[in-house]
């Protein structure tokens, strides 16, 4: 693994992204808003939209992030660029940490802007260390980078890929126990939910809103979230190929 071609790839994807307003309004802006309605909707439930409110922190840069990585990957496989990539004396491991590091940059800005507006904007509080908030919204996005990296490699085109969220990530976030927690569902969908990375993103977030101590369970969903994250590139460097299909 090279640092040099490394960074010289994750600056090359800043730079195209750079160069890419609506890109840019999607991932800054759109989740903020989506935070603000929300605020809104429950502007006579200040309880319920602090419980919810903080594990939207997670989920709504997961979710943008999945479609921008995805999309951009898939952009640089239809093109040729990354074919052209592949054939430079470069590993797959440089070129897949290069487009990771870039994407977990923007990651990590678009959870710290959720996170401000969120806090300082629309009166979000937690019973734990804001802080500890921001990471874990900053993991969750880097994870929504891994799956969309990975997922990219099963779509032709962008609608295609487009079509991986409701697919792929909208039954996570009806069973992540957003809407009910996941040990009252049927006992099939528990275990579905058990099995799915945005269940315990979830969970890792909502028990940052209560007063009782993390516990083990916290624990586990970090280290799910890492694991996760890790095997989804590690997948991802597997589908990489020297020739475009």
């Amino acid at each position: 693994m090279s640092a040099r071609i490394t960074a010289a790839t994750a600056m090359r994807v800043l730079r195209q992204l750079r160069h890419d307003p609506r890109t840019i309004m999607l991932i800054l802006l759109v989740p903020c808003l989506l935070l603000a309605l929300m605020r809104g909707i429950f502007e006579h439930q200040p309880e319920t939209f602090q419980r919810v409110g903080v594990t939207l922190l997670g989920i709504f840069p997961l979710t943008t992030m999945f479609i921008v990585t995805s999309i951009t990957m898939l952009r640089e496989r239809t093109t040729g660029t990354l074919e052209r990539l592949m054939t430079m004396p470069m590993s797959k491991i440089d070129l897949l940490f290069g487009y990771g590091l870039a994407f977990a940059i923007v990651a990590a800005v678009q959870a710290l802007t959720v996170f401000v507006v969120g806090f300082e904007l629309l009166g979000l509080d937690t019973k734990h260390s804001i802080w500890l908030v921001l990471g874990l919204a900053i993991g969750i996005a880097i994870l929504g980078m891994s799956l969309g990296l990975f997922t990219s490699a099963f779509a032709r085109t962008e609608f295609q890929a487009v079509q991986f969220m409701p697919a792929f990530i909208m039954p996570q976030i009806i069973l992540s126990g957003l809407f009910i927690p996941t040990d009252q569902m049927a006992r099939g969908f528990e275990l579905v939910s058990k099995a799915l990375p945005m269940t315990y993103a979830y969970d890792a977030l909502d028990r940052t809103t209560k007063p009782q101590a993390l516990g083990s369970a916290f624990t586990i969903d970090v280290l799910v979230i890492v694991g996760v994250t890790v095997l989804a590139l590690a997948l991802g460097a597997l589908t990489l190929r020297r020739r475009t299909a």
